[in-house]
């Protein structure tokens, strides 16, 4: 296990900037974030950013790097979008997408005796802690936040496995932080795996497939559609 992510740490780096703002995207209102729920099938056209373009019909920028963390203190020389907050570009963005923490469960604390790193990501009336205060800077530029959920695993092996029970409390919180404001929207994936059924993930049954992807995207867009003004 620690060989592969070792794996996706160095593949990380190498992707580490994520997609620049241009004169040709400048107008984009979406931002995205995130680790490697997001960026995983970038190189084929079919990541969540991919797909949420194509059901929106405009623009995704996609800021998201395999391995990236809420919590990162290493250096980030050439690497800083390993660190979620710093992903962040300046944009007259509408919506910021993100997601975050599963890499902090991972390195952090291998997914065993994982409270207090739960408890530095988010407190547990969702009101405090690293993932709260970047939200919060985030609505403070003026976009509303979806912030999204792990995909589980569809009940077979995984060296992540042990993190369910950990990323089941993250959500609990996750979703107290959701209730504090309107402009904040957190969508749960863990209903989104069927029992049994590998076919959303890839073969490593951590990352997503293009349909795991397409149907995180799917869920995402609706959420968008259905708190856009008309």
């Amino acid at each position: 296990m620690l060989r592969a992510l070792l794996a996706l740490l160095s593949l990380s780096v190498l992707l580490s900037c994520g997609e620049m703002v241009t004169e040709s995207t400048k107008d984009a209102r979406i931002l995205l974030m995130g680790d490697s729920m997001m960026a995983a099938n970038r190189s084929s056209g079919r990541s969540v950013a991919d797909a949420l373009e194509s059901k929106l019909g405009e623009e995704v920028i996609d800021r998201s790097v395999y391995a990236a963390r809420i919590i990162y203190n290493l250096p980030l020389t050439g690497a800083a979008g390993l660190s979620i907050p710093k992903q962040y570009a300046q944009g007259n963005w509408d919506w910021v997408v993100l997601n975050g923490g599963g890499n902090d469960l991972i390195f952090g604390c291998a997914c065993g005796y994982c409270s207090a790193m739960v408890d530095r990501l988010i407190s547990s009336d969702g009101s405090t802690g690293r993932i709260p205060e970047l939200v919060n800077r985030l609505r403070a530029g003026g976009a509303k936040v979806v912030y999204s959920g792990y995909l589980r695993n569809p009940g077979l092996f995984s060296p992540v496995r042990p993190c369910k029970v950990y990323g089941n409390e993250l959500d609990r919180r996750l979703a107290r932080m959701d209730a504090r404001d309107p402009g904040v929207i957190f969508l749960p994936m863990s209903d989104l795996v069927p029992e049994g059924d590998p076919s959303l993930h890839q073969e490593d049954l951590i990352h997503p497939s293009p349909k795991g992807s397409a149907a995180i995207a799917a869920r995402i867009a609706t959420a968008i559609r259905a708190n856009t003004p008309r």
